[in-house]
């Protein structure tokens, strides 16, 4: 018996990278014999930051399916679908925004994240402050009772979980659950300049890129900041190559530590043999998607499958919704 329903999802913004493989992929794949899961790509979301250029959102979405099939997440035991392609989406987030206080989406602590670290674009419009609201929509048009979320997004649920309440106090109904945040433990994992990883920065490494792109990428990486020269000790703790192997490669990890800390080799030495350990666990990710671009017809009939699904669930929500309200 699965233990809840969840609703998850990204927005195609470009391509997807390690970060987005340890922070989120790698968790949703391991909740699939567990929960109830609905996967969605979260293009309305996207249109938000890229309105001004459009171009990419409909290929980044299929590329986005791609990878998270090649990821492990499974057709079969997962709805994997375009949020856009669910209409009802867009009307709960209508019905919702009538109802959420303009206080509730000023003080989201991502709303504030995302005006500073997004340059070059201008968000100061109503989609971009409301995004909250279209969230909420999003988790709560499935019913959704459990959030897969790090520590640091437990606000999003809280939120989600106050219009949900809001809604069932102003129309006296029961349709809205207040769901649950589950807390997801995401290893450290910066970008190659030690910032956040981020597709704004361009610091990370595809899980498309090909093997000689993830070596050169690798190679930039920024180490140790205290080992000035070959015969000083290192300080693995701190340096970020170091750390990418306690992820990708963690049965290499105590070996490496004790070159870093003991002067055995070298940092350029060190990034190399790193490459090499993550182009070891890219490879079957990189043939898995291969095999997907080869028959493009398998990436439309899981996102018509998977929208059937959702289209379902989201039209019996909508129609307890409309008789709450009395529409």
């Amino acid at each position: 018996m699965k233990k809840g329903r969840i609703l998850s999802g990204m927005r195609p913004t470009g391509p997807l990278h390690l970060g987005h493989y340890v922070g989120a992929l790698r968790n949703w794949s391991g909740l699939q014999d567990d929960y109830e899961c609905f996967y969605m790509v979260a293009d309305w979301h996207a249109l938000m930051s890229e309105y001004a250029d459009t171009t990419n959102i409909a290929r980044w979405s299929r590329d986005m399916a791609a990878d998270w099939i090649a990821c492990g997440l499974d057709p079969a035991r997962s709805t994997i679908f375009v949020q856009s392609q669910v209409p009802e989406h867009s009307e709960l987030h209508l019905v919702f925004s009538c109802i959420t206080p303009l206080g509730w989406l000023e003080r989201c602590p991502t709303y504030k994240e995302q005006k500073k670290e997004v340059k070059g674009k201008d968000l100061e419009t109503y989609a971009f402050l409301g995004y909250p609201t279209l969230q909420a929509a999003d988790i709560l048009l499935y019913l959704g009772n459990v959030v897969p979320v790090g520590e640091d997004q437990l606000p999003h649920v809280e939120l989600t979980r106050e219009i949900a309440r809001r809604f069932n106090q102003i129309f006296s109904s029961s349709v809205f659950p207040e769901p649950q945040g589950k807390l997801t433990t995401v290893p450290r994992l910066l970008g190659l300049d030690r910032r956040k990883m981020s597709k704004s920065y361009g610091n990370f490494i595809a899980l498309a890129d090909d093997a000689e792109t993830v070596k050169k990428k690798t190679l930039t990486m920024i180490t140790d900041p205290k080992r000035i020269r070959l015969a000083d000790p290192g300080h693995p703790e701190e340096c970020n190559v170091c750390s990418y192997y306690d992820v990708f490669a963690p049965e290499m990890s105590a070996e490496v530590q004790d070159k870093c800390r003991n002067s055995k080799w070298g940092c350029t030495d060190c990034k190399r043999t790193l490459a090499e350990a993550l182009n070891r666990f890219l490879d079957p990710i990189r043939a898995r998607r291969a095999e997907l671009a080869g028959d493009p017809a398998k990436i439309d009939a899981v996102l018509e499958k998977g929208r059937e699904q959702a289209s379902a669930v989201a039209k019996e929500t909508m129609r307890k919704v409309r008789e709450a309200i009395r529409f």
